[in-house]
């Protein structure tokens, strides 16, 4: 039995398992801490909504991939020790399982110090106690797992129970990622809104600097258009029909565009702080459907920027 139990293809499938089960462990701390953030939100904490929701379905990816592949690994090597338990003995399997220990029995270690740390400096958040216990709770199932496993003490029901377990709790963590990152289609949506308040933003920015040039505002967008730049005013990525500009005086106009959601639009229903007050021009907020933005220019603060080019004296 030497051969087999030293066999390439136990080496890789322990190798395999372990890798999936630290990445699996990886995902879903990320989701239940994006989770913490959604439903605790601190005052203290910038963030936004592209941000917080990339993140929980890159965790969502991953679990989707990988804890699929731990789990049938798994069974598949318990069901070889069951048939022939000297597998269990394999040596590279006993360096994997004692790293994995080691691994966890870190972890909570350091997690026990941070969250000491932080109680003496004053951090009494409830978002930072629950991401705490979340670490401590997943690095102890593990490390107790794994102990357990080693020593040859779970029964076939411990390790049934165990899986399905471990596997309806994932399954509920990335079901509850689609009601709190929106579905790939308000995904979507929330992306177009995004891409129309960035060319509003450029088309503006375009505008100010025309009139400050010229000390008229344009007739259309298309007089905006200029070759040696390259710039050309954008149009609706949704629609590909042009952005709705009017003048309503010599220093006032107002840009338009039809939105498929609110610009507050938050994680299950949950706003997020997005960036500290000042930080950024907050005038692009908007309702769903068609919203008009009204701008004035200011001549104090938009001067007139002198194109013609000083004559130089000839000495």
């Amino acid at each position: 039995m030497e051969p087999t139990k030293n066999s390439p293809k136990y080496f890789f499938l322990h190798l395999l398992a372990i890798i999936a089960l630290y990445m699996s462990a990886a995902g879903l701390i990320t989701l239940l801490f994006q989770y913490i953030n959604v439903l605790f939100p601190d005052p203290l904490a910038y963030s936004n909504y592209n941000g917080i929701a990339s993140a929980i379905r890159y965790a969502m990816a991953s679990l989707i991939i990988i804890f699929p592949v731990y789990i049938f690994i798994s069974r598949m090597l318990y069901r070889e020790y069951l048939a022939e338990p000297e597998k269990r003995e394999y040596r590279f399997r006993k360096w994997l399982v004692y790293f994995t220990l080691f691994a966890a029995g870190i972890t909570i270690i350091t997690d026990l110090i941070v969250l000491i740390y932080n109680f003496l400096g004053g951090d009494l958040s409830s978002r930072f106690i629950l991401k705490i216990l979340v670490v401590l709770l997943i690095a102890a199932v593990v490390f107790w797992y794994y102990r357990k496993d080693l020593k040859n003490a779970l029964s076939v029901k411990q390790v049934g129970v165990l899986s399905y377990g471990a596997s309806a709790f994932v399954l509920l963590a990335i079901i509850f990622g689609f009601f709190t990152a929106g579905s790939p289609l308000k995904a979507r949506l929330y992306n177009f809104d995004e891409r129309k308040v960035n060319d509003l933003t450029n088309i503006q920015y375009q505008i100010i600097n025309y009139w400050q040039r010229k000390q008229i505002l344009p007739n259309t967008l298309s007089d905006l258009t200029d070759s040696i730049s390259g710039f050309t005013a954008p149009v609706d990525p949704q629609t590909n029909n042009a952005y709705e500009y009017n003048v309503n005086s010599q220093t006032s106009f107002e840009l338009c565009a039809e939105f498929n959601l609110p610009s507050n639009f938050g994680l299950i229903g949950r706003s997020v702080n997005a960036y500290p007050a000042g930080a950024v021009n907050d005038n692009w907020d908007h309702a769903a459907g068609r919203v008009c933005f009204e701008r004035t220019i200011d001549p104090a603060l938009y001067p007139k920027i002198n194109t013609v080019a000083p004559v130089v004296p000839v000495k």
